[in-house]
């Protein structure tokens, strides 16, 4: 798998667990551009859903993004969340 497919791959997992935790249509989500703001109008993330997406970022991928982002710049928008954390993604 190259590291194109591996960051595709990861995104369609995050738009998932974001659809999940926001309770947004998954098709929806999966239909945003990439670089829509997670705390924006369309997604619109609440400190409370942004916990549970976190946490099923770690549960699946082994990232534990608020640890490894103090500043949460990764939270911007799908794009940054996507790209943080197949930076970090720990092999199976």
């Amino acid at each position: 798998m190259t590291d194109t497919q591996d960051r595709a791959a990861v995104e369609r997992g995050v738009r998932a667990m974001l659809a999940e935790a926001a309770r947004l249509d998954p098709a929806v989500v999966a239909e945003l551009p990439a670089d829509t703001d997670l705390f924006g109008p369309r997604i619109a993330l609440t400190s409370l859903a942004g916990v549970t997406l976190l946490g099923t970022i770690h549960e699946r991928y082994g990232v534990d993004v608020a640890a490894l982002d103090l500043s949460l710049d990764s939270l911007q928008s799908i794009a940054t969340l996507s790209d943080f954390v197949t930076a970090h993604v720990q092999a199976p």
